[in-house]
């Protein structure tokens, strides 16, 4: 073999080492990942969250969007907040 030869295997051992572990995945591509279906429902059934569909008019979903957008919310907390005023005005 060439000294050339020698020195290229040396650079390809070298580089397969670094590349063995990849990169951690708090720092590489899973750093923001979200949470896929599975996890997240457990979270929410730990935080005592129970999945609760509806069907609105399209403008009444336009203003709770934006309040949430004024507020910097989520829109989960918004509804929840807006539904707790008023079923304690009923009362």
């Amino acid at each position: 073999m060439k000294k050339t030869d020698l020195e290229k295997n040396k650079g390809l051992k070298i580089a397969g080492g670094i590349n063995r572990f990849g990169t951690p995945g708090r720092f590489g591509k899973d750093a923001n990942v979200p949470l896929d279906r599975r996890e997240q429902r457990k979270l929410d059934q730990s935080l005592g969250l129970v999945p609760f569909a509806v069907k609105l008019n399209g403008d009444l979903v336009k203003q709770v969007q934006l309040l949430a957008q004024e507020r910097k919310a989520g829109l989960n907390e918004v509804v929840a907040e807006l539904l707790k005023k008023g079923l304690e005005s009923k009362s």
